[in-house]
């Protein structure tokens, strides 16, 4: 008597019609059955995965949201931003998704001094709450000369995640001054060019992703340094430099200046989109440009901006003051023409939002001098010809006419 032929109990197929039938004592399952429960069922985590990664990981539009409370304007080099933050932390989780293994994307910052590029790196790292470094380039030489191994970039990431590797190997680093380590001329050295392109060759390595070992301590690695292995695969490099010169004026065909330009309309600024050729041609090796294929451009800040960033940000400046004044007892107020003031003088003096700082402070010592020690002052308001010339007095108002009159 012969054995009857085994059927699948999911989808009653024989055994000669399937390559596989997988059998117990009473149930049986074909080999296309098995892969097609598989196949929900990786379906099925990956949406609990994608669903617990959304949970956590903000997405674009709120990193965006969230910059906006430290940078005004530059909403294309945010959105720049917060697309690569959030396929790179994307990546972190799954660097190998559906057999497709993904790639790092580190970012270069193109903007003019004083435009943001340090702040929104460092504003990335907060929203992200993972450790960031900041490393100035032209401090960074080839190894074995004076100066700072390309290591050493890694070392202030680590000392910046309290020595945790864990939490430093998704840390986020700002590579300031990126175009001063741009490859010199032949015709502009006749020395060994150990600060340009030999820093380039020696960033390569860890902007790409390697095992390096790192100092724990200092910027040099010596026999008797104490050294930890530190993966880069996992850390975020954002480049920035001003590249003077590399984006030329398109809004005009007679105009021979160089540089971020404004359109005659609303201060909006018109500018030609930086690609890898003209990066070439500048002087920065195509291996590095290899490794840093997002390249978000900064605008030149308008005198409009300027004044919001005196006043609208979380951490805005003249928040600042006003609550140091405030410690004493003092209402601290700007007049609008004041704060005009101090945005063309930055703008003046071409040193974008970085200048405004040391404006304020020179307006303001004198009153943080003095004013502590004023009695029953109420507050002071300060005017445009205080920004102009420090030694003119602001507008005092005091509790009571008798101070007012002492004063």
């Amino acid at each position: 008597m012969s054995t009857p032929e085994k059927t699948c109990s999911f989808c009653g197929r024989k055994q000669s019609e399937v390559k596989k039938m997988f059998s117990s004592e009473t149930t049986h399952i074909c080999n296309e059955c098995i892969t097609t429960c598989s196949s929900i069922l990786q379906k099925e985590v990956r949406f609990e995965q994608r669903s617990a990664m959304q949970q956590q990981l903000p997405t674009p539009e709120k990193i965006v949201e969230f910059l906006d409370k430290y940078i005004i304007g530059q909403l294309d080099a945010k959105k720049v931003l917060a697309v690569a933050l959030y396929n790179h932390y994307k990546r972190i989780e799954n660097p190998v998704y559906n057999n497709v293994e993904l790639e790092k994307s580190n970012i270069l910052l193109v903007g003019p001094t004083g435009s943001g590029k340090t702040l929104l790196a460092k504003s990335l790292s907060k929203i992200m709450q993972v450790p960031f470094a900041v490393a100035d380039a032209t401090a960074l030489t080839e190894a074995g000369y004076v100066g700072e191994d390309v290591e050493s970039i890694l070392s202030r990431l680590l000392a910046a995640a309290n020595y945790d590797i864990e939490l430093a190997q998704r840390g986020i680093i700002y590579i300031d001054e990126i175009d001063k380590i741009a490859r010199k001329g032949e015709s502009s050295t006749m020395g060994r060019d150990v600060s340009g392109e030999g820093v380039q060759q020696g960033l390569l390595k860890i902007l790409e992703g390697a095992e390096v070992y790192v100092p724990v301590k200092g910027s040099r690695k010596n026999s008797t340094t104490e050294t930890v292995l530190f993966n880069t695969s996992h850390v975020l490099f954002v480049c920035g430099g001003a590249f003077v010169g590399l984006v030329p004026d398109s809004h005009t065909k007679k105009s021979n200046k160089v540089g971020f330009s404004k359109t005659a309309e609303k201060g909006e600024v018109k500018e030609k989109k930086i690609d890898a050729k003209a990066l070439v041609h500048y002087g920065i090796i195509p291996e590095f440009i290899g490794r840093i294929p997002v390249v978000a451009q900064l605008r030149e800040l308008t005198k409009e901006q300027m004044v919001q960033i005196l006043q609208e940000p979380d951490n805005a400046l003249i928040k600042q003051f006003q609550a140091l004044f405030d410690m004493d007892g003092i209402e601290l107020n700007f007049e609008p023409k004041a704060l005009d003031a101090v945005a063309q003088k930055a703008i003046d003096r071409g040193v974008g939002a970085r200048g405004l700082r040391s404006i304020i402070e020179e307006a303001m010592l004198p009153l943080q001098f003095s004013c502590p020690s004023k009695k029953n002052l109420q507050s002071l308001t300060i005017t445009e010809a205080v920004i102009e010339d420090p030694t003119n007095e602001p507008i005092y108002v005091y509790k009571t006419k008798e101070d007012h009159a002492e004063a």
